[in-house]
C-alpha cells in the first residue's frame, strides 16, 4: 500500500516541478531561448522519469520532434486549415496537426 502512495506523491511533485519549469521557460524565452529550451528538456526528463504524460496546456508548448520551447510568432507558426490546427516549427521545419472538435466549441456550459 505504501509503495503506491509514494508513487502518487512522486507524480504530484513531478507535476509541480514541470509546471514551474514551463513557467520559467516562458519568462526567460525572450532574453535567452537556449535556457528556455533547457528548461523544457529538464521538464521532459522529469515527466519520463515519473512516467507522466504532459498536461494539455504543456503539450503544445514544445516541439515533439526537436524538443524546443515554442513561442507563437517567434519560432512557430500556428494556422487553422480544414478543421485542424497546424503548428509549424521553424527550428526543425516539421509540423503537428491537431484536429478541432466542433462539438466542444458549440457545447453550452
Amino acid at each position: 500500500m505504501r509503495r503506491s502512495q509514494d508513487k502518487k506523491e512522486q507524480q504530484t511533485i513531478a507535476q509541480e516541478r514541470v509546471a514551474i519549469l514551463f513557467h520559467e521557460a516562458e519568462k526567460v524565452f525572450s532574453k535567452n531561448p537556449a535556457r528556455a529550451n533547457r528548461y523544457v528538456a529538464l521538464a521532459r526528463k522529469i515527466m519520463m522519469k515519473a512516467n507522466l504524460s504532459p498536461e494539455k496546456k504543456f503539450k503544445r508548448k514544445f516541439c515533439k520532434h526537436c524538443n524546443v520551447f515554442l513561442q507563437p510568432g517567434t519560432n512557430v507558426t500556428v494556422r487553422i486549415r480544414n478543421g485542424k490546427v497546424i503548428i509549424y516549427c521553424h527550428n526543425c521545419k516539421k509540423y503537428t496537426r491537431i484536429p478541432i472538435h466542433y462539438k466542444q466549441l458549440t457545447k453550452k456550459p
